[in-house]
Protein backbone atom coordinates (compact mmCIF):
# COMPACT_ATOMS: atom_id res chain seq x y z
CA UNK A 1 0.00 0.00 0.00
CA UNK A 2 1.08 3.40 -0.74
CA UNK A 3 2.13 6.05 1.82
CA UNK A 4 0.74 9.20 1.74
CA UNK A 5 3.72 10.47 2.70
CA UNK A 6 7.62 9.63 2.48
CA UNK A 7 11.23 10.43 4.23
CA UNK A 8 13.30 12.07 2.06
CA UNK A 9 17.05 14.15 2.92
CA UNK A 10 17.73 17.84 1.97
CA UNK A 11 19.91 20.12 1.75
CA UNK A 12 18.95 23.56 3.13
CA UNK A 13 21.05 26.48 2.04
CA UNK A 14 21.71 30.00 3.47
CA UNK A 15 23.75 32.76 2.22
CA UNK A 16 27.37 31.41 3.24
CA UNK A 17 26.75 27.62 4.42
CA UNK A 18 24.13 24.18 3.92
CA UNK A 19 23.09 21.91 6.10
CA UNK A 20 21.75 18.40 5.58
CA UNK A 21 18.17 17.48 6.89
CA UNK A 22 16.19 14.56 7.47
CA UNK A 23 12.31 15.20 6.52
CA UNK A 24 9.08 14.37 5.06
CA UNK A 25 7.49 14.78 1.42
CA UNK A 26 3.69 15.05 0.61
CA UNK A 27 3.42 11.69 -1.92
CA UNK A 28 2.20 12.41 -5.51
CA UNK A 29 1.03 9.63 -7.09
CA UNK A 30 -1.64 8.19 -9.97
CA UNK A 31 -4.44 5.86 -9.00
CA UNK A 32 -6.93 4.90 -11.54
CA UNK A 33 -10.88 5.15 -11.42
CA UNK A 34 -12.97 1.99 -12.79
CA UNK A 35 -16.53 1.23 -13.22
CA UNK A 36 -18.29 -1.61 -13.59
CA UNK A 37 -15.06 -2.89 -15.08
CA UNK A 38 -14.51 0.00 -17.57
CA UNK A 39 -11.14 2.46 -16.68
CA UNK A 40 -12.45 6.30 -16.82
CA UNK A 41 -9.66 8.19 -15.96
CA UNK A 42 -6.45 8.92 -13.40
CA UNK A 43 -5.93 10.58 -10.61
CA UNK A 44 -3.38 12.66 -9.42
CA UNK A 45 -3.54 12.23 -5.71
CA UNK A 46 -2.25 11.80 -2.52
CA UNK A 47 -2.92 8.05 -1.41
CA UNK A 48 -5.35 8.59 1.42
CA UNK A 49 -9.24 8.05 1.64
CA UNK A 50 -9.11 6.83 -1.92
CA UNK A 51 -12.04 4.50 -1.59
CA UNK A 52 -14.28 8.01 -0.33
CA UNK A 53 -12.40 10.20 -3.68
CA UNK A 54 -13.72 7.59 -5.92
CA UNK A 55 -17.23 7.41 -4.68
CA UNK A 56 -17.19 11.43 -3.82
CA UNK A 57 -16.20 12.04 -7.64
CA UNK A 58 -18.98 9.77 -8.87
CA UNK A 59 -21.52 11.70 -6.80
CA UNK A 60 -20.00 15.43 -7.78
CA UNK A 61 -20.26 14.73 -11.22
CA UNK A 62 -23.62 13.30 -11.37
CA UNK A 63 -22.96 9.66 -11.70
CA UNK A 64 -24.67 8.66 -8.33
CA UNK A 65 -27.29 10.09 -5.70
CA UNK A 66 -26.44 7.97 -3.08
CA UNK A 67 -24.53 5.12 -1.58
CA UNK A 68 -27.71 2.90 -2.24
CA UNK A 69 -26.51 2.80 -5.85
CA UNK A 70 -22.80 1.01 -4.73
CA UNK A 71 -22.65 -2.07 -5.04
CA UNK A 72 -18.67 -2.27 -4.31
CA UNK A 73 -15.83 -0.29 -3.68
CA UNK A 74 -12.56 -1.62 -3.35
CA UNK A 75 -9.01 0.03 -3.23
CA UNK A 76 -6.67 -2.63 -4.85
CA UNK A 77 -3.58 -4.62 -3.14
CA UNK A 78 -1.13 -2.07 -5.00
CA UNK A 79 -2.98 1.48 -4.24
CA UNK A 80 -2.73 1.87 -7.93
CA UNK A 81 -7.04 1.62 -8.78
CA UNK A 82 -9.89 2.10 -7.09
CA UNK A 83 -12.75 -0.57 -8.12
CA UNK A 84 -16.41 0.71 -8.43
CA UNK A 85 -19.54 -1.89 -9.09
CA UNK A 86 -22.76 -0.02 -9.13
CA UNK A 87 -26.29 -1.56 -9.69
CA UNK A 88 -26.76 0.55 -12.36
CA UNK A 89 -25.23 0.79 -15.60
CA UNK A 90 -23.32 4.10 -15.59
CA UNK A 91 -21.45 5.82 -19.20
CA UNK A 92 -18.09 6.73 -19.59
CA UNK A 93 -18.31 10.38 -20.68
CA UNK A 94 -17.13 10.86 -23.90
CA UNK A 95 -14.24 13.76 -23.17
CA UNK A 96 -12.94 15.32 -19.54
CA UNK A 97 -12.70 18.68 -19.22
CA UNK A 98 -9.24 19.65 -17.86
CA UNK A 99 -10.03 21.60 -13.76
CA UNK A 100 -8.17 24.72 -12.71
CA UNK A 101 -5.42 24.39 -10.11
CA UNK A 102 -2.77 22.12 -8.36
CA UNK A 103 -2.27 19.02 -9.99
CA UNK A 104 -5.83 19.68 -11.89
CA UNK A 105 -8.61 17.40 -12.12
CA UNK A 106 -11.31 16.70 -14.30
CA UNK A 107 -15.04 16.82 -14.68
CA UNK A 108 -17.41 15.93 -17.65
CA UNK A 109 -20.07 18.16 -15.76
CA UNK A 110 -20.51 21.74 -17.78
CA UNK A 111 -21.21 24.71 -15.74
CA UNK A 112 -24.57 25.18 -15.00
CA UNK A 113 -26.00 22.41 -16.27
CA UNK A 114 -26.23 18.76 -15.90
CA UNK A 115 -25.88 18.06 -12.07
CA UNK A 116 -29.08 18.74 -9.33
CA UNK A 117 -27.94 20.61 -6.28
CA UNK A 118 -29.58 20.19 -3.46
CA UNK A 119 -31.99 22.94 -1.32
CA UNK A 120 -29.83 25.09 0.62
CA UNK A 121 -30.22 25.49 4.43
CA UNK A 122 -30.62 29.17 4.70
CA UNK A 123 -30.18 29.20 8.55
CA UNK A 124 -28.08 32.48 9.34
CA UNK A 125 -24.17 31.94 10.97
CA UNK A 126 -22.46 34.61 13.19
CA UNK A 127 -19.69 35.73 11.85
CA UNK A 128 -17.26 34.64 14.55
CA UNK A 129 -18.20 31.28 13.97
CA UNK A 130 -17.30 31.14 10.59
CA UNK A 131 -13.79 32.34 11.93
CA UNK A 132 -13.69 29.61 14.91
CA UNK A 133 -14.63 27.35 12.49
CA UNK A 134 -11.35 28.48 9.92
CA UNK A 135 -9.16 28.11 13.15
CA UNK A 136 -10.50 24.20 13.37
CA UNK A 137 -9.48 23.99 10.11
CA UNK A 138 -6.03 24.90 10.47
CA UNK A 139 -5.83 22.98 13.75
CA UNK A 140 -6.65 19.77 11.76
CA UNK A 141 -4.23 19.66 9.38
CA UNK A 142 -2.50 16.73 10.26
CA UNK A 143 -0.95 15.76 7.11
CA UNK A 144 -0.17 19.85 6.57
CA UNK A 145 1.68 19.85 9.61
CA UNK A 146 3.84 16.55 9.26
CA UNK A 147 4.81 17.12 5.41
CA UNK A 148 3.41 20.19 3.62
CA UNK A 149 2.53 20.61 0.18
CA UNK A 150 -1.07 19.33 0.87
CA UNK A 151 -4.86 21.04 0.44
CA UNK A 152 -7.55 20.47 3.28
CA UNK A 153 -11.00 21.30 3.26
CA UNK A 154 -13.53 20.41 6.16
CA UNK A 155 -17.28 19.26 6.48
CA UNK A 156 -19.34 21.28 8.70
CA UNK A 157 -22.64 21.84 10.81
CA UNK A 158 -21.28 25.44 11.81
CA UNK A 159 -20.38 24.46 14.93
CA UNK A 160 -17.97 21.94 14.70
CA UNK A 161 -16.28 20.20 11.74
CA UNK A 162 -17.43 16.51 10.98
CA UNK A 163 -15.16 15.06 8.29
CA UNK A 164 -11.58 16.20 6.94
CA UNK A 165 -9.94 15.67 3.75
CA UNK A 166 -6.65 15.98 2.62
CA UNK A 167 -4.59 16.17 -0.47
CA UNK A 168 -2.02 17.72 -3.03
CA UNK A 169 -4.97 18.37 -4.93
CA UNK A 170 -7.71 20.54 -3.97
CA UNK A 171 -10.47 19.77 -6.03
CA UNK A 172 -9.61 15.83 -4.66
CA UNK A 173 -10.25 17.29 -0.95
CA UNK A 174 -13.59 18.10 -2.15
CA UNK A 175 -14.18 14.87 -3.63
CA UNK A 176 -13.03 12.90 -0.45
CA UNK A 177 -15.33 14.85 1.96
CA UNK A 178 -18.35 14.19 -0.74
CA UNK A 179 -17.10 10.30 -0.30
CA UNK A 180 -16.74 10.44 3.45
CA UNK A 181 -20.42 12.40 3.03
CA UNK A 182 -21.66 9.09 1.67
CA UNK A 183 -20.18 6.25 3.02
CA UNK A 184 -20.55 7.51 6.91
CA UNK A 185 -24.20 8.31 5.94
CA UNK A 186 -23.60 11.78 7.46
CA UNK A 187 -26.89 13.93 8.38
CA UNK A 188 -26.21 16.99 9.15
CA UNK A 189 -28.96 20.35 9.65
CA UNK A 190 -26.82 22.86 7.89
CA UNK A 191 -23.42 22.35 5.70
CA UNK A 192 -20.39 24.73 5.70
CA UNK A 193 -17.57 23.97 3.42
CA UNK A 194 -14.25 24.69 4.66
CA UNK A 195 -10.97 24.39 2.67
CA UNK A 196 -7.43 26.15 2.07
CA UNK A 197 -7.56 25.89 -1.78
CA UNK A 198 -8.62 28.84 -4.30
CA UNK A 199 -13.01 28.56 -4.81
CA UNK A 200 -12.80 28.03 -8.41
CA UNK A 201 -16.33 27.38 -10.43
CA UNK A 202 -15.38 23.35 -10.32
CA UNK A 203 -14.33 23.65 -6.50
CA UNK A 204 -18.02 25.47 -5.58
CA UNK A 205 -19.75 23.66 -7.95
CA UNK A 206 -18.54 20.37 -5.99
CA UNK A 207 -19.41 21.94 -2.21
CA UNK A 208 -22.73 23.18 -3.98
CA UNK A 209 -23.95 19.02 -4.54
CA UNK A 210 -23.48 18.42 -1.25
CA UNK A 211 -25.91 21.31 -0.42
CA UNK A 212 -23.28 23.79 1.49
CA UNK A 213 -25.12 27.15 2.13
CA UNK A 214 -21.75 28.53 3.25
CA UNK A 215 -18.45 28.08 1.58
CA UNK A 216 -14.77 29.88 3.12
CA UNK A 217 -11.46 29.55 2.05
CA UNK A 218 -8.49 30.75 3.19
CA UNK A 219 -7.32 32.07 0.02
CA UNK A 220 -9.20 33.99 -3.09
CA UNK A 221 -12.43 32.90 -4.92
CA UNK A 222 -12.21 32.92 -8.96
CA UNK A 223 -14.71 35.46 -11.01
CA UNK A 224 -16.89 32.47 -12.13
CA UNK A 225 -17.19 30.76 -8.84
CA UNK A 226 -18.88 34.08 -7.48
CA UNK A 227 -20.88 34.41 -10.17
CA UNK A 228 -22.32 30.64 -9.23
CA UNK A 229 -22.54 31.47 -5.88
CA UNK A 230 -24.74 34.25 -6.42
CA UNK A 231 -26.80 32.03 -8.58
CA UNK A 232 -27.16 29.16 -6.60
CA UNK A 233 -27.80 30.94 -3.25
CA UNK A 234 -24.29 30.32 -1.34
CA UNK A 235 -22.81 32.30 0.81
CA UNK A 236 -19.29 32.47 -0.55
CA UNK A 237 -16.46 33.87 1.95
CA UNK A 238 -12.40 34.28 0.70
CA UNK A 239 -9.36 35.06 2.50
CA UNK A 240 -10.67 33.95 5.99
CA UNK A 241 -8.58 34.11 8.77
CA UNK A 242 -8.87 33.91 12.70
CA UNK A 243 -9.85 37.64 12.90
CA UNK A 244 -11.71 38.48 9.55
CA UNK A 245 -12.75 37.39 6.17
CA UNK A 246 -14.03 38.67 3.14
CA UNK A 247 -18.37 37.76 1.90
CA UNK A 248 -18.55 37.87 -1.83
CA UNK A 249 -22.08 36.70 -1.77
CA UNK A 250 -25.32 36.93 0.10
CA UNK A 251 -23.93 38.75 3.00
CA UNK A 252 -27.49 38.18 4.79
CA UNK A 253 -26.28 34.57 5.89
CA UNK A 254 -23.62 35.91 8.25
CA UNK A 255 -24.55 37.76 11.51
CA UNK A 256 -22.65 40.46 13.40
CA UNK A 257 -23.16 41.65 16.75
CA UNK A 258 -24.88 44.79 15.88
CA UNK A 259 -26.85 43.36 13.27
CA UNK A 260 -29.03 40.42 12.67
CA UNK A 261 -27.61 39.85 9.02
CA UNK A 262 -27.19 41.93 6.53
CA UNK A 263 -29.65 42.12 3.78
CA UNK A 264 -29.60 40.65 0.47
CA UNK A 265 -29.56 43.88 -1.60
CA UNK A 266 -26.44 45.11 0.78
CA UNK A 267 -22.96 44.93 -1.75
CA UNK A 268 -20.89 41.74 -1.20
CA UNK A 269 -17.78 45.33 -0.35
CA UNK A 270 -20.06 46.14 2.43
CA UNK A 271 -19.60 42.98 4.63
CA UNK A 272 -16.03 42.53 4.03
CA UNK A 273 -15.23 45.42 5.33
CA UNK A 274 -17.86 45.04 8.50
CA UNK A 275 -15.45 42.26 9.25
CA UNK A 276 -12.98 44.75 9.83
CA UNK A 277 -14.50 46.96 12.66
Amino acid sequence: MKQAKLPITYLQAASDHWTRHEGEIITETPVSLTVNSEVWLTFMCTPVDLEAMAVGFLFNEGMISSMDEVESVHLCASGDNIDVWLNHAAEKPEKWRRTSGCTGGFTAVEEGAGVEYPALNGAALPASQVTELIVKLFEAQQLYRESGGVHTSGLSDGQRIVAVAEDIGRHNTLDKLAGRYLMERISLPRKVILTTGRISSEMLQKSARMGAGVVASRTSPSSLSIESANRLGITLIGYARRNRFNIYTHPERIIFPDTQGMTTDQPAESAALANKR
